[in-house]
């Protein structure tokens, strides 16, 4: 890779002033000047803040336990045990849920390995990563569909996590019932109250920043998965020792199969969102081989451990009165000790913060970043997210199908073509080479420019495997391939920009090593 003038932004005149390491004094054009003299070329105040320049090689903190934990956190989600479980509710035994996860974390381990390596080649989000493929205005479309599906997920996951604490704090003062059976815009007071207060803590952590949402990560990962295997535990033994191996409706062959794949291919498509932005992380990883090795023991093993405890927790319950749970909620409300059932409660409250705050504010946070780079910084960015996710009042989006269905289903099936079109481009067509400094220029004769701003083979691309998607996704004749819709749209999306790209241009690799800023992120 070469580089380019040997005078580097060593340390920006925040690192110095400033209380947080993502919110300096010096104002976004004096720190464009300095990456400008230091990259021999202009940087846009328009393309370039603190949060959105490359991170230095030196100085990473994200090691592979950091990656470890954060799949420790997302893996042992509330809505991934609801697909899981799931799939027992499809007629799928142990051995055959397994088997699906088991397929689908192959894939995701390759898939996420790939995905990472950008990020801690480049050092830059996934904003920024987009415009490589998509050009520097066209990266927009990218971050943004990644950053509206996850401002909505946001908003019902803190909903969600609302009614745990609700469930604990009634247990804990049987008094505060009286304060949930009235209604405010769909909420009760206690609702209201509930998520306010969760609102408040997760704006709070995000505000100082992706060091403290690492840290956050590396305290919520081992209490999640202690208390995921007792609540399995606690299971197996109220079962008598003895789970429901076999499916409940005794699939076989060529249909058993199917449904394997299917669930297995499911399980990649939950992740179409975390492939995409994965390099917003691993650009504060140390190394290539942090990253695999936090993959390796997060995806393929902790899926292991997720398989069993699904296993456990679905078989065991039929087992012990005949009925098929939706979630691990459903046996911690069960739980007859009170002091138990809060210490269960807490956990999954952990929990589900955690997976909100990697899964659903960072890639907004950034999308918003990335639009307004004059005008938000990383907290600010987060308080407009966090703001957007009260305001659309999610419980009534998470209780009305046909909002879940059409617009996060829609926005969903835009995942894989974005995916194809990204990973096509930089490692079949430019065969990972990046002038990183570039990313950052609105010369039009810069490597990034396009057509105005846009690369309009991307959009071309794009397009009609969008439509594809869109088209298996919600026709009901094209139901069957539903579940593999996610790999159909990247695969026509990464074909086509392949057939379409320009593959004798010569690319050059130029690091971002002299714009770069201290990782903080």
């Amino acid at each position: 890779m070469q580089t380019t003038s040997s005078v580097g932004v060593t340390e920006t005149p925040g690192d110095k002033n400033a209380g947080g390491p993502n919110h300096p004094v010096v104002g976004n054009t004096d720190l464009c000047a300095i990456a400008s003299e230091a990259a021999g070329r202009t940087i846009s105040p328009s393309l370039y803040n603190i949060d959105l320049a490359p991170t230095k090689a030196k100085g990473r903190k994200w090691t592979s336990y950091s990656i470890f934990t954060l799949w420790a956190n997302d893996v042992h989600s509330l809505g991934n045990y609801a697909f899981a479980i799931g799939l027992f509710s499809l007629g799928l035994g142990g051995w055959q849920i397994l088997v699906a996860l088991g397929i689908g974390a192959i894939l995701l381990f390759a898939l996420l390995n790939f995905s990472g390596f950008m990020g801690e080649k480049t050092g830059v989000p996934f904003p920024v990563m987009s415009r490589i493929s998509f050009g520097i205005r066209g990266a927009q479309i990218a971050s943004l569909v990644r950053g509206a599906v996850a401002v909505a997920w946001f908003g019902i996951q803190t909903y969600l996590a609302s009614v745990v604490l609700r469930v604990m704090l009634v247990a804990m003062a049987p008094g505060l019932k009286d304060l949930d059976s009235n209604s405010i815009l769909g909420l009760s007071t206690l609702g209201w109250l509930s998520f306010v207060a969760l609102w408040i803590v997760q704006l709070v952590i995000v505000s100082f920043g992706m060091e403290m949402i690492r840290k956050y990560e590396a305290f919520a990962g081992p209490i999640i998965l202690v208390t995921m295997a007792a609540i399995a535990v606690w299971v197996f033994i109220e079962a008598g020792g003895a789970i429901q191996w076999s499916g409940i409706k005794g699939l076989e062959g060529t249909e058993m199969w199917l449904t394997i794949f299917a669930g297995g291919a499911l399980w990649v498509s939950i992740y179409g969102t975390f492939v995409l932005n994965f390099c917003d992380f691993t650009r504060s990883s140390a190394s290539k081989k942090s990253i695999v090795k936090g993959n390796f023991w997060g995806i393929p093993i902790n899926m292991l451990v997720f398989g069993a405890i699904v296993v456990v927790m679905a078989g065991g319950q039929y087992k012990i009165n005949g009925t098929v749970i939706e979630s691990p909620s459903d046996i911690v409300e069960s739980i007859p000790n009170t002091l138990l059932l809060v210490l269960a409660c807490l956990a999954l409250l952990i929990l589900t913060i955690a997976v909100n705050l990697m899964a659903n504010f960072v890639a907004p946070v950034y999308a918003l970043t990335n639009l307004f780079p004059r005008h938000l910084n990383f907290r600010k960015a987060a308080w407009v997210s966090g703001t957007i996710g009260l305001i659309i009042l999610p419980w009534n989006l998470y209780n009305n199908p046909i909002v879940i269905v059409y617009f996060l289903g829609g926005l969903g099936a835009l995942l894989g073509p974005l995916f194809g079109v990204v990973m096509a481009d930089y490692w079949l067509v430019r065969r990972g080479k990046v002038n990183v400094p570039e990313l950052y220029t609105e010369d039009p004769k810069g490597a990034y420019f396009y057509k105005r701003g846009v690369n309009p083979k991307a959009i071309i691309a794009m397009l009609p495997a969008a439509g594809l998607a869109i088209a298996i996704a919600f026709i009901p004749g094209l139901a069957a391939a539903a579940p593999f819709a996610w790999f159909i749209g990247a695969g026509v999306a990464a074909l086509t920009y392949f057939a379409v790209a320009d593959k004798k241009q010569v690319h050059e690799d130029v690091s971002g090593e002299p714009i770069a800023v201290a990782s903080t992120h």
